[in-house]
């Protein structure tokens, strides 16, 4: 594969130490590992399980659709196996996370709540999620639900009548819903709870009352934590990859030196990957889980099904570079020009990105429907592989309480007798 690294961008530091150097396949097992994804899990998931995961990966990216579970009960599943959803909405009612912008709209550790204050306190640069405009022009409407939530405690969006006559609908918000919202992105309100996904507001100083901004770490130092925790999440990270994990925005000269520096006081290691012209980066925690994996020990044995928002592919580019795995969203590109389907889901076997599912989950029915599952070109079918994709398919059926699996379209279509007779009963 064509490396699509941008060459006139690629700088090899200057290392220390002889570098590591990794195959392709144990730079996928190291980001797997780093991400909670190399191995089956051999215990049953307990509730504290699902802030260990949040914390592993740094944040757990929100999104609404649910034709399976939300996206993020299934990036847990993925990693957790079987285990009550209702537990990610108490830990956020407990102070154990909180919701704000990281990646995207993400569930954050609460400890990491002092490294996002400082996008609060500068909600303008938060582009779209924040509008100058409407706090202008609607100053004494975003005080009145400001004041409304002060005296009756926290509030749904569904608590405000709609009163100016419009439809709902995902770019036509309610002015309450859109007062909301730039209160919660400037930090003046925060998300307390969760009940059905609906999103309960209340202020900030209720939800963590112990918060002082004396307490505000330096801009150095946000940039620091975040740059070490980008590279720890990904197990190895190419420099193109690191701004986009928290959404950081650092220029890349500036990055650059930041990594140097990281480098010499040993908190990150420069390594190498076979074929690739630039250096990998990795956190100096994950030192001897590195080193095992330049030596071939690191063996992925987890074949699981993935949201479209989990962090191994929600940066298509990075997906491509390590997988080789060309991803894309199609719930947004119109019926008729997609390739594969409204929304489909990456299938990880054994280290490799193998093939995607287009699925809906017919929960009255018992029903998982999966419309169509396409694999990668060159993927060999045997029966191992057969057998691993179908216990995943059923793991998750059985999950979503729908244990019965039909199929409407495989490709290649010799892959659906083999994995319909995979699935019998």
């Amino acid at each position: 594969m064509k490396n699509l690294h941008d060459e006139t961008t690629a700088i090899l530091p200057t290392c220390p130490l002889e570098p590591l150097k990794f195959t392709l396949a144990g730079a996928r097992a190291l980001h797997l590992a780093a991400q909670g994804l190399l191995q089956s899990r051999r215990k049953k998931a307990v509730k504290a399980d699902i802030l260990a995961a949040i914390r592993q990966m740094g944040v757990l990216q929100i999104d609404t659709i649910h034709v399976v579970a939300r996206s993020p009960y299934l990036v847990l599943w993925s990693r957790l196996g079987d285990y009550p959803q209702a537990w990610l909405e108490q830990l956020l009612a407990e102070g154990a996370l909180f919701e704000y912008w990281a990646h995207e709209a993400c569930f954050v550790p609460i400890e990491d709540y002092r490294l996002y204050r400082p996008r609060m306190l500068d909600p303008a640069a938060m582009g779209w999620k924040y509008s100058v405009k409407w706090m202008d022009e609607q100053g004494p409407a975003v005080a009145a639900v400001l004041e409304h939530i002060r005296i009756n405690g926290a509030a749904r969006s569904a608590d405000f009548e709609r009163t100016d006559g419009k439809a709902g609908g995902w770019w036509s918000w309610k002015p309450e819903k859109r007062s909301l919202e730039v209160l919660f992105t400037s930090g003046v309100l925060m998300i307390a709870r969760r009940h059905n996904f609906q999103r309960h507001y209340d202020l900030a100083e209720r939800v963590l009352p112990d918060w002082d901004d004396a307490q505000l770490p330096s801009e150095q130092q946000v940039r620091r934590s975040l740059l070490l925790a980008s590279v720890k999440a990904l197990g190895l990270a190419r420099a193109s990859w690191i701004s986009d994990y928290f959404r950081t925005r650092q220029p890349r000269a500036s990055l650059l030196q930041d990594l140097q520096a990281l480098v010499d006081e040993g908190a990150l290691l420069c390594c190498q990957v076979a074929g690739w012209d630039d250096v990998v980066y990795v956190h100096a925690d994950h030192a001897a889980l590195a080193r095992t994996a330049a030596a071939g020990g690191l063996t992925p044995t987890l074949t699981t099904i993935l949201s479209p928002f989990d962090p191994v592919v929600w940066d298509r580019r990075r997906a491509l570079e390590l997988f080789g795995f060309d991803y894309r969203l199609e719930c947004y590109t119109p019926a008729e020009k997609r390739q594969y389907g409204y929304f489909t889901l990456p299938i990880l076997r054994r280290g490799a990105l193998v093939g995607r599912i287009d699925a809906k989950a017919h929960r009255a029915q018992g029903r998982f429907e999966i419309k169509s599952l396409a694999l990668e070109d060159g993927v060999r079918l045997s029966t191992r592989f057969v057998q691993d994709v179908a216990g995943a398919v059923q793991r998750l059926a059985n999950w979503h309480g729908c244990p019965q699996v039909t199929m409407t379209q495989t490709l290649p279509a010799a892959f659906g007798p083999l994995l319909a007779a995979a699935l019998a009963p």
